[in-house]
């Protein structure tokens, strides 16, 4: 069947030239977007290549500046391709009748009627274009940007120009380099965030911490409970994603491409919940009442210890009911901790050494974190495959205060050359109910979640669990009403175990019959299980024994391997 060839540019002499200057090339973790999405694409390393191959789509990752560069752009286009920039190839706007405006550092987008969410996201960057005198017939415009939500425009959001038989589609707002931003802060953690002006999220308190480094508004992107508990309540760059992956198979739809791609999740689930502990004070009777806890909740945790936990005989336990036991990290230096790599090594060795099976996850304890990077080379060098470190720790932060609930790959800072680290993160959405937040938020949560269909991931700690039957009850209650919204409980080592699992299978095709065909790269039954779809096309029919459902906004068919 006639299916779509996209392709990522990743110009390598002007990332080099960037990396030659410090410089992030943020621009490349649109593969990992797409990794994520399920869609089978190539990579593009020299701008030659487009006019070497024949690829239905681009999405600009880096790419030179230069006039040369600008006229095989063009060409390509010409011959009926489709080019997608985030916030670039301002070279070219001159060369199409237009002009580069002032850039915006931060702001609010309207997406176009039914390309999104219908609510304003917000953005870290934006650069828009604006017509010179003449008219640019051949353009047309959707979507807003503004400077606060709903506020007067500051340009279009998403521009599209017809060059010769195609299109350059050029997003205003830098999607990819936001999509970062949300989650990993736009600089490395240095010093203390800013409080919110309420008294909330009190980020001053002279410990470095993963919120530190948040990019979201406390006025603007937090909302209220009905007993006045604020909360961050937007999955921004979960919106953006797919924002993203719903341009890509819109334009594909329109050219009569086939797009096949991977569900996020196996036959059988379709929304996943995670319920994890941090042992901290290390008592005894603080296991026994989670471990009955969770037996009346029927669901499985992670478990994160802290050095020295446990007594050994509960680990067996707590293992032999189907919980994951991981490291809780402890680099606060008033309980002796230290932020660098031997502690991190030490306390890993203890834990490793205690328990059975393999060490997978980690979370900091206080949501410690320093830089940028570091932690996760600690995590890839001892061999932990996740993190659950990016969550809230203070009253009024909790939600999505990264801007996701999604499992997903941080990418390195330009020091790194910008590589994706091989540590998936599965941050939090809020800790203990009801002392951290109230119950109020748990529908909120789980319903924004469910939107994105990625992680509602839950802390309680055990001490708290034994010492407040409250917190014991939002337990129960959290597992509760996630089950009746058809959320299924898994552990961080599962959902890192399919993530990978999924990562490893790669579409190749469709047959004549329009089956997926897919190889793996390690053993065939880790496909078993996955589901795959494609966009229906225009004007196509659903036929008597097809399963179809939305999909990133667009009806799609449910596949049969081939």
């Amino acid at each position: 069947m006639n299916m779509a060839r996209i392709g990522i540019l990743r110009d390598k002499q002007s990332i080099e030239q960037r990396l030659k200057y410090g410089l992030n090339s943020f621009g490349l973790y649109a593969g990992e977007v797409i990794s994520h999405a399920g869609i089978p694409f190539e990579w593009i390393d020299e701008l030659h290549q487009i006019l070497e191959n024949t690829y239905d789509l681009i999405l600009i990752a880096s790419a030179p500046s230069h006039e040369t560069a600008n006229d095989i752009l063009c060409r390509y286009a010409e011959r009926g391709g489709i080019i997608v920039s985030f916030a670039g190839l301002n070279g070219l706007a001159r060369q199409l009748g237009f002009t580069v405006k002032e850039s915006l550092t931060a702001g609010y987008a309207q997406l176009p009627e039914g390309l999104g969410d219908t609510r304003p996201l917000r953005f870290l960057g934006a650069s828009t274009w604006v017509e010179q005198k003449q008219p640019a017939d051949a353009c047309k415009e959707w979507g807003t940007i503004a400077t606060v939500p709903h506020g007067i425009s500051n340009g279009p959001l998403l521009q599209q120009f017809t060059i010769g038989l195609g299109k350059l589609e050029r997003w205003s707002v830098d999607v990819i380099g936001t999509i970062v931003g949300l989650q990993q802060g736009t600089g490395p953690v240095l010093e203390d965030g800013k409080p919110a002006s309420d008294g909330t999220g009190n980020l001053n308190d002279g410990l470095l911490k993963a919120e530190d480094g948040i990019e979201l508004d406390w006025e603007h992107d937090r909302k209220i409970t009905d007993t006045g508990k604020p909360y961050f309540a937007h999955p921004y760059a979960d919106l953006w994603r797919e924002v993203v992956v719903a341009h890509i198979l819109r334009r594909m739809i329109e050219k009569q491409k086939h797009v096949p791609f991977s569900d996020y999740w196996p036959e059988g689930v379709d929304k996943v919940a995670m319920i994890s502990h941090d042992s901290d004070r290390n008592f005894d009777e603080d296991a026994i009442t989670t471990i009955q806890t969770l037996e009346e909740a029927g669901i499985h945790s992670s478990w994160c210890m802290m050095k020295p936990g446990y007594s050994a005989w509960l680990y067996e336990r707590i293992e032999e009911k189907g919980h994951e036991l991981a490291l809780h990290f402890n680099a606060n230096i008033n309980e002796g901790g230290r932020w660098d790599k031997a502690d991190f090594n030490r306390q890993y060795e203890w834990l490793r050494d205690t328990v059975q099976s393999k060490v997978t996850s980690n979370k900091n304890h206080f949501t410690r974190f320093e830089g940028w990077g570091e932690l996760f080379q600690w995590c890839e060098e001892c061999g932990i495959e996740s993190d659950q470190t990016r969550g809230p720790s203070k009253l009024g932060a909790a939600g999505f205060l990264f801007g996701t609930c999604q499992p997903y790959y941080p990418m390195a800072w330009s020091n790194e050359s910008n590589r994706l680290y091989d540590v998936l993160e599965i941050g939090f959405l809020t800790q203990d109910i009801p002392q951290f937040t109230d119950a109020s938020v748990i529908v909120p949560f789980l319903e924004e979640v469910e939107k994105v269909r990625g992680v509602a991931h839950f802390l309680f700690h055990q001490g708290r669990i034994h010492r407040s039957p409250e917190v014991r009850e939002a337990l129960l209650q959290t597992a509760h009403i996630a089950k009746e919204r058809g959320f299924t409980f898994w552990t961080g080592r599962q959902i890192n175990n399919w993530e990978r699992k999924r990562r490893q299978m790669r579409i190749t095709g469709l047959d004549e019959i329009g089956n997926v065909m897919i190889i793996t790269e390690n053993n065939e039954h880790d496909a078993e299980n996955a589901v795959f779809w494609r966009p229906m096309l225009m004007e196509e029919e659903q036929e008597a024994e097809q399963l179809v459902e939305q999909r990133f906004g667009v009806k799609c068919v449910k596949l049969k391997r081939g």
